[in-house]
């Protein structure tokens, strides 16, 4: 039976996927309660009992794409041995940096390292200079080179079934070294459903987090009421507003869009290093810097096991979680842009890069929080601890022009809100769509209007607390996968040789 033909039979990823979503919106808005008690007890019984599986996994997952980048297969090439890159290097990177530095740095850029300041992990003294120094640290092990391995991974795997194997660009062709056909038939079904609701969540909670930002910045700067009507008024303005680029065709604009944003963080990073107490962020890049490379294996392999592991449930566990079910879209993303590139060229740019980027922001942004605290008594703390989607539109607000900051962070907020839901609609279209990369408009519009229905289901159900049970539940499945994924990697790579040569 020819490829061709198996694919023409096996169009029914995306009405399952949509139906199983459709099912968790409808129990979001007509029963919140009853979600809310529900995942709080499923997220009670994971954080307790299964959250080191997370830390186990993203650890592994760290160690094989090191082992990839520096080993004997690093020449291999993501497609054919004759295939260039389609980007510049510089255009690349770029391209990277702008896939990490999404609305979850601008978000937690100030809120995470001031939580941490307010509630230390390990019995750390809250509000001391200790709190501080860690605060700034974990932060930036949660947007580093952690997550980065996650989707280094998942783009890999596509990138070499996609490229060089020529198969259709779904999850479950990832798993063709290890099942072999049997991708085609009701497994590799069920691994791509399993993918694109899990991917739906995490694209969900990312919005949920959007949402909740921009609210937090129109109640800072304009006086608005924080409350569900507003958040679903949010959802639906932003969701017209992608579906019209979808249903028009006007990618480019989104491309240039993107472009523009990353320009824009760029300027409000240098406003940042100049009117924030420069020498000491210059000190205090080069410090925890230090600390985040000294202490990077010991953090990897954090449990907290003589504790309740509530603060890694609140944290690490829900980043890892949050990363792996976002990763098929960010994955999805990268092996497209990486064409042609080895992989040593592909784990060393999308592992460190981003990382480095991390590190600049964290410092800029929360090590300048964390001085007006210590140093200038600015006092925000409890209010940026209970209310962390306006933490930084209430830290712009103490510095000199802050409302043109806050002006300038809100409109980076709501374009990489706007440009984040344009590709994952995209990327949901092709995981339902038989790896299609030309995905019907219709197919397109209904996942974009159930992204924002996820959204508004788990912001009305438990706001904050909601994203972060449903990311850390949806990933349990998809935890599994990953393993297998790297097992089907490796295989994939063995079998060709440290060449890369058929």
């Amino acid at each position: 039976m020819s490829y061709q033909y198996k694919q023409e039979k096996a169009g029914v990823v995306f009405p399952i996927s949509a139906f199983f979503v459709i099912a968790f919106v409808l129990w979001g808005f007509f029963a919140p309660q009853h979600m809310e008690d529900t995942t709080s007890s499923m997220l009670s019984y994971i954080t307790e009992s299964i959250g080191w599986f997370y830390v186990f996994v993203t650890t592994v997952i760290v160690v094989f794409c090191l082992y990839i980048a520096f080993g004997r297969y690093r020449h291999m090439k993501l497609g054919k041995n004759h295939d260039e890159p389609e980007f510049s290097y510089f255009a690349w990177i770029g391209m990277l940096f702008s896939a990490g530095m999404g609305v979850g740095l601008v978000f937690w850029g100030v809120a995470e390292p001031i939580s941490h300041f307010s509630n230390p992990p390990h019995g750390m003294e809250s509000e001391s200079s200790e709190a501080a120094q860690y605060g700034l640290l974990y932060g930036i092990f949660h947007w580093g080179m952690h997550p980065w391995a996650v989707y280094a991974l998942v783009g890999m795997a596509l990138a070499l079934a996609k490229y060089r194997k020529d198969l259709p660009g779904l999850i479950s062709s990832i798993f063709h070294p290890i099942f072999g056909d049997r991708i085609y038939g009701p497994l590799g079904k069920s691994i791509d459903i399993t993918a694109t609701v899990g991917t739906s969540i995490g694209i969900a909670t990312s919005f949920g987090l959007s949402t909740l930002q921009l609210s937090g910045g129109l109640e800072q700067i304009f006086g608005f009421s924080t409350n569900n009507t507003l958040y679903i008024t949010i959802i639906a303005i932003i969701t017209i507003i992608y579906l019209i680029s979808v249903l028009s065709g006007l990618n480019r604009g989104m491309k240039y869009l993107s472009e523009f944003n990353l320009s824009l963080a760029g300027v409000l990073l240098l406003i940042m290093l100049i009117v924030g107490p420069t020498i000491f962020l210059f000190e205090h890049l080069i410090y925890t810097t230090g600390m985040y490379i000294s202490q990077f294996v010991s953090l990897s392999f954090e449990t907290m096991p003589y504790s309740d592991n509530e603060w890694l449930g609140e944290w690490t566990f829900f980043y890892w979680a949050w990363v792996i079910v976002w990763s098929p879209f960010v994955g999805t993303f990268i092996a497209r842009i990486s064409r042609g590139r080895t992989l040593g060229q592909f784990i060393l740019g999308v592992l460190f890069v981003p990382t480095i980027g991390t590190i600049v922001w964290f410092v800029a942004f929360g090590g300048s929080a964390l001085y007006g605290e210590l140093v200038e008594g600015a006092d925000l703390t409890s209010s940026i601890y209970s209310d962390p989607e306006a933490g930084l539109f209430l830290f712009l607000d103490t510095l000199p022009l802050g409302t043109v900051l806050s002006l300038l962070a809100l409109l980076l907020t709501t374009i990489f809100f706007i440009t984040s839901a344009n590709s994952a609609t995209f990327v949901l279209g092709v995981l339902t769509s038989k790896g299609s990369l030309n995905p019907k408009n219709s197919i397109m519009t209904v996942w974009g209007l159930l992204i924002a229905a996820v959204s508004g289901a788990l912001l009305i159900s438990g706001g904050l607390d909601g994203l972060q049970s449903a990311a850390i539940i949806a990933a349990l499945p998809f935890t599994f996968l990953m393993l297998l994924m790297i097992v089907a990697v490796f295989l994939h790579v063995r079998s060709e040789g440290r060449d890369g040569t058929d």
